[in-house]
């Protein structure tokens, strides 16, 4: 049960979205929200965002729970509506990508102008995958063909096909692969911006703990780097795919974490 009574105006809240009924392959992922607050906590590491700033010590970031899923779509996307309406930035755990279409259908409605960074090895972008129009291979395909974004940039990329070719070049989808992917600085990144972060845009030797293994992702540190070079307005963001089943060292956890803490530190260096 998520708690909306405290939140503040600009508070960055936190709300876990344990779902992975609309993932293919593999299911696991609805187990991660928790996984990802452990590590956080963990005694093995401290608070401190890599620009110093003590997130255990910042009354902003409220972690307002887990969301209980009956309806999929109008679940989500009204949460996060009444979340938007208090004044807050939702930063969402989840949960498998699936739950990015419902979160930008709410986030559409406040930002008519709303800019998407999507990280990933996968674009989303199947018209229909498995006859399943929520499916985790889709949320991409759900948010553009419903004007849902101005922009969507996507980064890591290295599983297009010509099926999702044609999607990007219907939509025009500025698409940056893993190889290509040099510094985001160089992308002209716009706000209001919304970051969609797929763990498995990292290759696997750093982020073993997902379902969808593609090797030839980015390091860490490349994907810590983008984030603390954006210098646009942060209005929302989401981590998703870890499968905790696939961690049991709890390293993958620990790279959500860590990914975790800087963005907390981009909301509050922009807010």
């Amino acid at each position: 049960m998520i708690n909306l009574d405290k939140i503040n105006s600009d508070d960055i809240c936190i709300l876990g979205i344990p779902t992975d009924e609309n993932s293919s392959f593999l299911k696991g992922s609805a187990l991660a929200p928790d996984k990802i607050r452990e590590a956080y906590n963990s005694d093995s590491t401290n608070k401190c965002s890599e620009n110093r700033i003590d997130l255990g010590l910042e009354k902003k970031i409220k972690d307002i729970g887990d969301l209980e899923i009956n309806d999929f779509f109008c679940d989500i996307s009204t949460s996060v509506q009444k979340t938007l309406d208090r004044g807050g930035h939702l930063l969402s755990l989840g949960g498998d990508h699936s739950i990015t279409y419902p979160i930008i259908d709410a986030y559409s409605k406040k930002y008519s102008d709303l800019n998407i960074v999507h990280f990933d090895a996968h674009p989303d972008l199947y018209e229909n995958f498995e006859n399943n129009k929520f499916s985790h291979a889709s949320p991409f395909a759900r948010i553009m063909e419903n004007n849902l974004a101005s922009k969507l940039t996507q980064i890591g990329i290295r599983t297009m096909n010509p099926t999702q070719k044609l999607q990007v070049d219907k939509y025009n989808i500025k698409v940056v692969s893993a190889r290509d992917f040099n510094s985001i600085n160089e992308l002209n990144i716009e706000g209001p911006l919304y970051i969609s972060i797929d763990l498995d845009v990292l290759d696997p030797a750093y982020a073993p703990g997902v379902s969808h293994y593609e090797p030839g992702g980015l390091s860490t540190r490349y994907l810590l780097n983008a984030i603390q070079d954006i210098d646009v307005e942060l209005v929302g963001a989401d981590i998703v795919e870890l499968n905790p089943l696939r961690d049991p060292t709890g390293l993958t956890a620990m790279v959500a974490a860590k990914i975790f803490k800087e963005l907390c530190a981009l909301f509050l260096k922009n807010s």
